[in-house]
């Protein structure tokens, strides 16, 4: 039986672009110039995921800044002294900070669909960020006349709109809930966690169980140049609340973990109906290159504990969620995304037999 396999979303840019975008910042190169820098990648990266034989392919978020910041890219009340998050090798990643309300999103995850779809006939998958993510940026001392409360419903207002626009573009939709592991690790007692589940619930709810089936939620301790900012918190303390996401799908991290065994039991007892959970199989924040094999095996050990109606694959994270992020190369992403798509086929045919 077939088993599917989708990418979590980011690819490395190419230095080409990555160059561009800092001339454009230092005004030496123009607005052209640099968009067809941009829609160079972006065909480049399509035609390279196509290559590998993968059913679902992404435009490797090739235009946004990152994962988390595109919807801000070009809003006028936003600072840049907002939260500061610390990875586990010392460096870290600030996120803007909210001056003045109304909030609304500068820019949707459509447009980049929009720009691929040029390029590309294949069925697409398109990363949103979810709504507890932007949630961060409003300040902790609040904002004269804008409550937190208005807040959050202009968030959820956008956030729908978000997800929608990409549903009615015809692509599948998955949500990045990387700040999960994260919300423990700042609140074990996991109410940080809880309230941002409700949060996603409010956006997840304003769809149909249909709609639901094409949307899916993505979880893993982060990954930005080679290293992680909650690897060292228990899945069993995130599972409960994941799973709670009124989603149809579900992309977890997985081959870096130390215990893979121990987190299938978990995840086997949330594997029902019509639920599905994509293991990760591929690790991006490892340079060495999974072989097929290697996949194969890991897929089948899932295959233990997800019966395979509920099973899939995809890799543990983004290979660049942040636009600048060079430490891995485009030639070793999809390499590892091809022997994620070959040992998947060669488990299913084992699973099939």
């Amino acid at each position: 039986m077939p088993l599917p396999t989708e990418p979590i979303g980011s690819i490395p840019r190419p230095a080409e672009l990555i160059e561009g975008i800092r001339l454009f910042a230092a005004g030496g190169i123009a607005a052209e110039q640099l968009e067809s820098r941009f829609d160079a990648a972006v065909r480049d990266t399509l035609l390279r995921f196509e290559a590998t034989g993968s059913p679902v392919i992404t435009d490797g978020e090739q235009r946004k800044p990152s994962f988390v910041t595109y919807p801000l890219q070009g809003a006028s009340n936003l600072a840049s002294d907002g939260l500061v998050l610390p990875f586990k090798d010392g460096h870290t990643r600030q996120l803007p900070r909210l001056t003045a309300g109304p909030f609304r999103y500068a820019a949707f995850a459509a447009s980049y669909l929009e720009s691929a779809r040029r390029h590309t006939s294949r069925p697409m998958k398109q990363a949103v960020i979810s709504a507890s993510a932007v949630s961060l940026i409003y300040p902790g001392d609040g904002l004269p006349g804008y409550s937190r409360e208005d807040f959050l419903e202009d968030v959820v207002r956008e956030a729908v709109t978000d997800i929608r626009k990409c549903l009615d573009a015809g692509a599948t939709v998955q949500i990045d809930f990387t700040e999960g592991r994260l919300a423990v690790k700042l609140d074990p007692s996991a109410g940080l966690l809880n309230a941002f589940v409700d949060l996603n619930n409010r956006v997840l709810s304003q769809f149909t169980t249909e709609d639901q089936l094409r949307i899916g939620v993505h979880t893993c301790p982060g990954g930005d140049r080679d290293s992680t900012h909650s690897a060292e918190v228990d899945y069993a303390q995130l599972l409960p609340a994941l799973f709670r996401l009124e989603a149809g799908n579900f992309y977890v991290q997985l081959s870096s973990e130390q215990d893979r065994p121990r987190v299938l039991k978990l995840l086997g007892k949330y594997a029902t109906g019509t639920r599905r959970i994509f293991v990760g199989v591929t690790d991006p924040i490892d340079a060495r290159i999974e072989s097929a094999t290697e996949v194969r095996d890991r897929v089948l050990e899932a295959a233990r504990f997800i019966k395979p109606p509920n099973l899939g694959t995809t890799d543990d994270c983004g290979f660049s969620p942040f636009g600048d992020d060079e430490s891995t190369s485009r030639d070793t992403a999809f390499a590892k995304i091809r022997a994620r798509v070959e040992g998947t086929a060669l488990a299913a045919a084992i699973l099939g037999g």
